[in-house]
């Protein structure tokens, strides 16, 4: 080890160095405990001596001291570790040394590209409090934003010249190092030969990314002009060797302290969510700069907690984003809760307009994650067929088998059938080995029919005017109460059946698994059924939905006994008491056949 590295090493901390990157807790009077960031593990196995200065998992066997801690998590070499600690700790450091020519220009070029865009931050900082910063300062002013808030995220403006900030930058470096920095773009010509240099971002306010240490290392930039000559609302750098994309969460290097003190991360879709909130108090907040979410940054992020809170946009581009982020997080072991905004406001707007006091709220009030899927699959497969629920099963399915725990997904099915209605014992039990087995999907077979199925079928295909009373009484039954007769896996053939006139039963049913039951029903017809048959049948269909009903009042009373809720436990107590009654009036008054 070099005479400086041995220094290094002297006056480091290890624990406030690994604290940089992991949650540590005080575990005695000179250890400390956290998860292993080297391994995936829900109970901590790593631990740091602070008097030996070392580290140590029990579960996977790691081990070593703060620079092998630094290499190994940064992925660096041990050079590049002494000096990532040596900044860490304020040592000056010595002149550099590296080990071919190719790593001393790789550094040489990361360090100019550095330079760059700090330079090119300032400049836009100078830019947006100039005259021609006027409209975009009045666009942020707006946006609720405050000359101190834009200071803090050293927002800026990039006026409308082409090579404004090209002579700006020129002196610091070659055309080589300004091509390579993605500050500038430049066309290609017929003959393959390549054009000047100019200004990528121009009219936009730009936002500056920065890494995990605070240093600018790409921009977002907006545009505050309208029209097909605006372009892109956002533009973005694009990668370079100091930026990519799938690697950083906005603002982690601001919020990064407060995710360990709060113990969870929020967040966010949009890099103005993320300001509006973190500017208004909410600092544990970061943003995934409206890209998917990678494993990359689920790794990143891991190690500073396990716990995340998602508040995406309300649209459909937010609702298959936070899909796509629950399903990496799932993955990845971490606990998750979906905060859904009022009115479909988006968290910036929220907090705007409706305060901190009531965002805080809404983040208290977050559901959990497999809560919100189940929501989503209802609202996505509408309607109590068997159709639809087997469509909302599949569709939830994925995120059923990608938890961890067996205990997990059993309950995470158990609650999607109770709250999708998914009385068939048959289906539960499809849905249950499903989960257990971690299936993607349910297997869609020719339902049976039940014999209710097959004698409103059959009564509402008569055409002998001698039986006409029982298609009358199934078709006024289907007209008038269809919610009855949602769950029967023949509910489209009962409706089209009900409404069509004259015309030949066959003819009318459309769809050919509909059609395929109206079929097998009439084709193990002996007699066409009676108005009492079709009643009787109609009564059970009846008996069946109010003890439907019934399971799943029991379910809320337990629920509103395990919260105390006593003034919903007697209304719940109650509906259920009528349903009791209801069904019992129905028994006593059925039908003989």
């Amino acid at each position: 080890m070099s005479d400086f590295a041995q220094t290094v090493k002297q006056q480091a901390d290890i624990v406030k160095v690994i604290e940089s990157y992991i949650r540590l807790r005080k575990a005695g009077a000179q250890n400390y405990s956290g998860l292993c960031p080297f391994h995936k593990e829900k109970s901590p196995s790593f631990s740091v001596h602070a008097t030996r200065q070392f580290y140590h998992c029990f579960g996977c066997g790691v081990s070593g001291d703060v620079f092998s801690f630094v290499g190994k998590i940064e992925n660096v070499s041990f050079p590049e570790a002494v000096r990532i600690v040596a900044q860490k700790c304020g040592i000056p450091l010595p002149k550099r040394e590296y080990s071919s020519p190719e790593q001393a220009a790789e550094a040489r070029l990361r360090g100019k590209l550095l330079d760059l865009h700090e330079a090119a931050t300032v400049w836009f900082e100078e830019q947006l409090n100039g005259p021609e910063g006027s409209v975009a300062r009045e666009y942020l002013a707006g946006r609720g934003l405050t000359p101190e808030g834009i200071k803090k995220f050293r927002i800026g403006y990039a006026p409308g010249s082409f090579n404004a900030l090209r002579d700006r930058l020129s002196i610091l470096a070659d055309a080589d190092t300004l091509r390579a920095s993605g500050l500038f773009s430049q066309k290609e010509h017929e003959d393959g030969t390549l054009g000047p240099l100019y200004d990528r971002f121009r009219k936009r306010i730009t936002f500056p990314i920065a890494n995990e240490s605070g240093r600018v290392i790409a921009f977002t930039a907006r545009t505050i002009e309208t029209g097909d000559k605006a372009g892109p609302k956002y533009l973005n750098s694009p990668e370079t060797p100091l930026y990519s994309k799938s690697l950083v969460l906005f603002n982690l290097d601001k919020a990064k302290t407060a995710i360990r003190q709060l113990e969870f991360a929020l967040l966010v879709e949009g890099q103005m969510d993320c300001i509006s909130l973190y500017l208004r108090g909410i600092q544990n907040v970061i943003a995934t700069s409206g890209t998917a979410f990678t494993e990359q940054q689920v790794a990143i992020l891991k190690r500073h907690t396990s716990n995340v809170a998602v508040n995406f946009d309300p649209d459909a581009a937010g609702a298959n984003a936070a899909e796509k982020s629950i399903a990496l997080l799932t993955e990845e072991g971490f606990a998750i809760k979906i905060i859904t905004l009022d009115d479909g406001l988006d968290p910036d707007r929220y907090i705007r307009e409706r305060g901190v006091e009531a965002y805080t709220a809404a983040v208290r009030a977050a559901r959990r994650k497999s809560d919100y899927l189940i929501e989503r699959a209802r609202q996505m497969f509408p309607g109590q067929s068997a159709e639809q629920k087997v469509k909302a099963m599949n569709y939830l399915l994925p995120h059923i088998r990608r938890e961890p725990e067996k205990l997990s997904r059993d309950q995470f099915a158990a609650d999607a059938a109770q709250k999708l209605g998914i009385d068939s014992a048959v289906l539960r039990e499809e849905l249950r080995q499903a989960a257990l087995k971690r299936r993607d999907h349910i297997e869609t077979r020719p339902s049976a029919l039940t014999e209710i199925d097959r004698v409103l079928l059959r009564a509402l295909a008569i055409t002998d005017p001698e039986h006409e009373d029982a298609r009358r009484a199934a078709a006024e039954a289907v007209n008038s109460q269809p919610q009855l007769f949602e769950r029967l896996d023949a509910f489209a053939a009962l409706q089209q059946l009900a409404n069509r006139g004259s015309a030949d039963p066959m003819d009318v049913v459309t769809d050919e698994t509909q059609r395929a039951l109206l079929a097998e029903a009439l084709l193990g017809e002996t007699e066409p059924p009676s108005e009492n048959t079709v009643t009787g049948a109609i009564q059970s269909v009846r008996k069946r939905l109010i003890e439907n009903e019934i399971r799943q009042m029991r379910a809320q009373i337990s629920e509103a006994e395990r919260r105390g809720d006593f003034t919903e436990l007697a209304a719940l107590t109650q509906k259920k008491l009528d349903l009791d009654r209801s069904l019992r009036h129905l028994h006593t008054h059925s039908p003989a056949h």
